[in-house]
């Protein structure tokens, strides 16, 4: 299976065009929503195994649930891990948040910080994992309501990652949105996650309801701000591969580009200042 590296972007249906036959050299790997190809058939079948063949693909899942008090589809994971093998990808990546209660709310609500969500959801990722055969990997999300609080974000998901063993998907532009809306330090957030579990990252813009709102959309151009946070997410955790994130008001792919490559600056100069810090300390 392809490994993913360097910076990515999001591969859309609407955006085939400009994407093929040729996918621009510039991105390193790409991201789908499984459920947005499954089943894959024709025309677009064609596309997508046309594109898989020239650049490493991720996934990135909308409809799993993980913290859903709902009985796991396990159908639906099982036909996941169909695409995944058949498609010759590594990587699953979901939310860790639910949408389902006794139907789908078609929205990533946030899963109460409780030592029962805690038990609940590990139970759910270790069977996730069984049936998939890889590590489960979960995106921090942005939440706008904390539920029955019984600890902090950062302790709520440090315990999911070491209790059940799956990875994690390091969303930056969430991290500062979160910090705003919870008043809390995004780069303390961030050194108190364990390095050894991020295994890539979503980097993306978002919407200022107000000075101390923010409101997580994908439709924007990414901040300064949110910039300077990745650059220390990589100087704290090591430089890991990097997907920038554009779910809607999707400008010219130049543009689009024109950020991954902002992505690639700031991964080459993260490393060449690890670099020089291994240099410096054998010196």
């Amino acid at each position: 299976m392809k490994n993913i590296c360097g910076a990515g972007l999001g591969f859309r249906r609407e955006m085939l065009k400009a994407l093929l036959p040729t996918l621009p050299s510039e991105v390193d790997f790409w991201e789908v929503a499984p459920e947005n190809w499954i089943p894959l058939g024709g025309k677009y079948q064609e596309q997508f195994q046309q594109a898989s063949s020239q650049a490493p693909f991720t996934t990135h899942g909308l409809s799993l649930s993980i913290g859903s008090i709902d009985k796991l589809d396990v159908e639906f994971v099982k036909t996941v891990k169909r695409f995944l093998d058949a498609n010759n990808i590594a990587l699953y990546s979901e939310h860790l948040s639910f949408c389902s209660g006794n139907g789908h709310m078609y929205d990533l609500m946030p899963i109460p910080f409780t030592e029962d969500a805690i038990k609940h959801v590990v139970s759910r990722i270790i069977q996730v994992q069984d049936i998939i055969e890889r590590p489960l990997v979960l995106e921090n999300v942005s939440y706008y309501i904390a539920p029955g609080q019984e600890m902090d974000e950062l302790e709520f998901t440090k315990s999911i990652l070491n209790e059940s063993g799956c990875k994690m998907l390091l969303d930056v532009n969430n991290v500062y949105v979160n910090s705003i809306n919870h008043k809390y330090d995004a780069k303390a957030f961030i050194n108190g996650l364990p390095s050894d579990k991020i295994v890539y990252g979503h980097i993306a813009g978002h919407y200022d309801e107000a000075e101390d709102l923010k409101v997580d959309t994908h439709g924007a151009d990414v901040i300064e701000p949110v910039w300077a946070l990745l650059e220390h997410a990589y100087l704290t955790h090591g430089v890991f591969p990097t997907l920038l994130e554009r779910d809607f008001n999707i400008p010219p792919l130049s543009e689009l580009l024109a950020e991954v490559k902002k992505i690639k600056q700031i991964q080459a100069k993260c490393e060449a200042v690890q670099a020089s810090k291994v240099k410096g300390s054998v010196a």
